[in-house]
């Protein structure tokens, strides 16, 4: 029976899981869900002044038996102060016992599991031989995004479009050395031509608004809806909601806190409409993709086995190749 805690930075993290890995524990973390095999309280909020707030998020996993929490902030503003606007922390503890076996950097983790999320559930609902993907957003989440879907689909052309004027550029200057040299890169002067003509659309801003519209969607085209995870947030026209096959993560907190959430409250989508959840359909439960046209999104919120599935498997590794810090935090 261990007591020590492994203490475990970013730089850690970063050498002891890449994003196969995670692609592989975020898939088995969603079944696991869909077969009762998980407990997951709804995400907790604690608004704070100046549009800051953090998150509770704890979690248990049957096997690996697993559990935790972590605590995350929203910052907004943290830029301006050479800080991220996101930070986090994650705590995993021996369900036995209740022991702390780690305290980690959590930001790292949180980038690449929402990015293995969006691409397990691209493999389930977009078209199997998808090449073309837009990015709506460049900032820190994108990479991730890019590198999860390059390991599942043979892309051939990616298009981004950023806020900032030069955003995109610089964003392709900094990542197409991640990827192969075969693959076209395209910076986008608008919203609609990054929208127009891909098989996979990625939306990673924090709008508070419609950004995509219904009309510059080809048939057939995936969305990964991952920037709305907080009340008030949407990035989608809801137009497209009413005419896609709509998968969530979790339905309580797609509805609170998803990209459905605004339109729900303004009854411009039905809960009737929600065709299931991601993991009913890797389970086999329920049906993804019908046609090759179907519009499909995947409304991500983030859920917390992910985070907990994966530092389960980094406190693993931690151990294995003994790196990190360990600490008696109890006598």
């Amino acid at each position: 029976m261990t007591r020590d805690t492994w203490i475990l930075t970013q730089r850690d993290i970063e050498r002891l899981i890449d994003i196969t890995t995670t692609i592989r524990v975020v898939r088995e973390a969603f079944k696991a869900s869909a077969r009762g095999q998980t407990v997951m309280p709804p995400k907790l909020y604690l608004p704070l002044t100046g549009g800051n707030d953090f998150r509770a998020m704890p979690a248990f996993i049957q096997r690996p038996a697993a559990c935790g929490v972590k605590w995350v902030n929203v910052h907004p503003n943290n830029p301006k102060k050479g800080l991220p606007s996101v930070m986090a922390v994650i705590v995993i503890n021996d369900p036995t016992t209740g022991v702390p076996l780690a305290i980690m950097d959590g930001l790292f983790i949180t980038k690449l599991r929402t990015a293995a999320a969006a691409a397990v559930a691209a493999q389930a609902l977009a078209r199997p031989k998808s090449r073309i993907i837009g990015l709506i957003g460049c900032g820190a989440q994108a990479d991730a995004q890019l590198l999860a879907h390059a390991a599942l689909f043979p892309l051939t052309h990616i298009k981004v479009w950023g806020y900032a004027r030069g955003e995109a550029q610089r964003f392709i200057r900094r990542t197409r050395h991640l990827l192969p040299k075969r693959i076209r890169w395209e910076s986008c002067p608008t919203i609609e031509s990054c929208s127009r003509n891909v098989d996979i659309l990625m939306t990673l801003t924090p709008s508070r608004k419609p950004l995509v519209k219904r009309e510059w969607l080809s048939p057939g085209t995936h969305i990964g809806a991952i920037g709305a995870d907080a009340p008030g947030k949407q990035e989608l026209d809801p137009r497209i909601l009413r005419d896609a096959l709509v998968v969530v993560d979790d339905r309580i907190q797609a509805v609170h806190a998803g990209e459905i959430n605004v339109p729900v409250a303004k009854k411009q989508f039905s809960l009737k409409r929600i065709h299931a959840t991601l993991g009913d359909i890797l389970i086999g439960r329920a049906r993804g993709r019908r046609s090759p046209r179907d519009l499909t999104v995947f409304d991500s919120t983030g859920l917390a086995i992910l985070d907990v599935a994966v530092g389960h498997e980094i406190v693993r590794r931690a151990r294995h190749h003994h790196l990190g810090r360990r600490l008696a935090l109890f006598s």
